[in-house]
């Protein structure tokens, strides 16, 4: 296989990965498409519902707006990540002092249902509706 990647690279087919890709919308589109199930997830925690956006976060550089709502069809919440630091070697670095959260608290099982809306860089967005027995983690 190493041979393969490598015959692969030397004849330019292939790239090796780098730390600026999947930052913008073409390149992550697809991906987040694919994970869909991975967008958010729910994890009873310390008496309270904690609703993780990870996942999402983890493509924030070619993400615009992240919304949803919790029992709630319209995704009218805004969720807002770390910046994006393009202009270092790991733009989706997660860095501890930052202040940002990856996660929202609600009351104990508060959640029933999340909907999700992104929005890419490029303007086009993405709608997903996630019950909360398919997005509990433990």
């Amino acid at each position: 296989m190493r041979f393969i990647m490598a015959a692969a690279l030397a004849l330019g087919l292939a790239a090796p990965a780098s730390a600026d890709m999947f930052t913008d919308a073409a390149e992550a589109r697809p991906i987040l498409g694919m994970t869909r199930a991975n967008w958010i997830a729910v994890r009873e925690f310390d008496g309270q519902d904690l609703l993780y956006f990870t996942h999402l976060a983890s493509y924030r550089c070619a993400l615009s707006d992240i919304r949803y709502g919790v029992n709630s069809d319209q995704p009218i919440l805004s969720f807002v990540p770390e910046p994006c630091y393009r202009d270092e070697a790991t733009p989706y670095a997660i860095k501890p002092d930052s202040g940002a959260q990856v996660y929202v608290a609600f009351p104990l099982n508060h959640i029933r249902f999340v909907t999700v809306r992104i929005t890419y860089a490029d303007g086009v967005q993405e709608t997903a509706k996630f019950d909360r027995s398919g997005a509990l983690i433990d």
